[in-house]
């Protein structure tokens, strides 16, 4: 796990996302365990209860859960999971605002298709 962290956004969310990217990258794969939040805390330099917080996240979200005594676990499941959050969330970041853009400039879908293809 590689994390720079920017200021834009609290630590404990970078934590979250990173952990969330390196399950979508299958880096670290369902039922494997995550780094410890010691081991995040010390490689990083940061409070432990700030990654806690990070983990606390995606426990409640059903990303990732503890083993009691062992460690953190991704859980089943999750790669899907994260999957559709991440596309909900591109739907409602990018796509509205797209189309929104598309309107008042008077953009056909066709255009739209058309950019997005010179693009890739």
């Amino acid at each position: 796990m590689n994390l720079v962290f920017t200021n834009d956004v609290p630590i404990y969310i970078q934590i979250a996302q990173a952990i969330e990217d390196n399950i979508l990258k299958d880096i670290f794969k369902e039922n494997e365990m995550i780094p410890s939040t010691t081991e995040i805390a010390v490689r990083y330099k940061i409070n432990p209860a700030t990654v806690g917080k990070g983990f606390n996240i995606l426990v409640d979200e059903g990303i990732i859960y503890k083993k009691r005594g062992i460690g953190m676990f991704v859980s089943e499941g999750s790669k899907a999971l994260l999957m559709n959050k991440r596309k909900e969330r591109f739907f409602k970041d990018y796509i509205i605002a797209l189309i929104e853009e598309a309107k008042k400039l008077n953009i056909s879908k066709e255009d739209i298709i058309n950019m997005i293809e010179r693009g890739v």
